[in-house]
């Protein structure tokens, strides 16, 4: 990185800090709890008046959920591709397809077959949130309160997760599914339908 292009990088992290906040509906006194950062400390370097140190961006990264690249506006690598890190829970693949931590959420989840004697009504759980699924492979179980839906490739389903649910793999092959997901009961809209024909 030429020097020019360090500066105009340093000069622009304490505007960029200021509108992600705001964004954010954090206040100075908020974060400065949630970072353990002064509030002196904040105001100055959303001013210009503190050089941003890695001590101090971290926390501030964390807080906002976004990867320290994006908090401090650096330049472009040159790579365009997402590398998402996939992980494991209850037997379920889910790769994140988004990179902010709040607000709506996208994953693709992949679900192993189920052995035979594993085969039961899916547990269901309960929790805050708005969740749209898309079935791209395969046979998905989806257990919604008291009705057990089978969704194949192609089809969707939304519903609140407040309402107890499950999801198993209806088939002998895996079932590979798109989960748009709001912790806040952010719902998908939907701008455009397909004329009646």
């Amino acid at each position: 990185m030429a020097d020019d292009d360090l500066a105009d990088v340093l000069t622009s992290v304490g505007p960029r800090l200021r509108a992600l906040r705001r964004t954010r509906d954090f206040t100075l006194a908020r974060l400065s709890e949630t970072t353990g950062i002064s509030l002196s400390t904040l105001s100055r370097l959303e001013s210009g008046q503190r050089k941003p140190t890695l001590e101090l961006l971290l926390p501030l990264a964390k807080a906002y959920g976004v990867p320290l690249d994006e908090l401090v506006g650096a330049p472009a690598t040159g790579d365009p591709r997402v590398h998402p890190r996939p992980f494991t829970r209850n037997g379920q693949t889910f790769v994140p397809l988004t990179r902010y931590l709040g607000g709506l959420n996208a994953y693709k989840l992949i679900l192993p077959p189920r052995p035979p004697a594993e085969r039961g009504r899916p547990e269901q759980r309960v929790h805050e949130g708005y969740e749209w699924l898309y079935v791209l492979s395969g046979r998905l179980w989806l257990a919604l309160g008291e009705h057990d839906l089978v969704l194949t490739s192609g089809e969707a389903a939304e519903f609140d997760t407040r309402t107890p649910h499950g999801f198993g793999n209806a088939g002998d092959q895996p079932v590979e599914f798109l989960s748009l997901f709001g912790a806040q009961g952010e719902r998908m809209h939907v701008r455009a339908r397909p004329s009646a024909s």
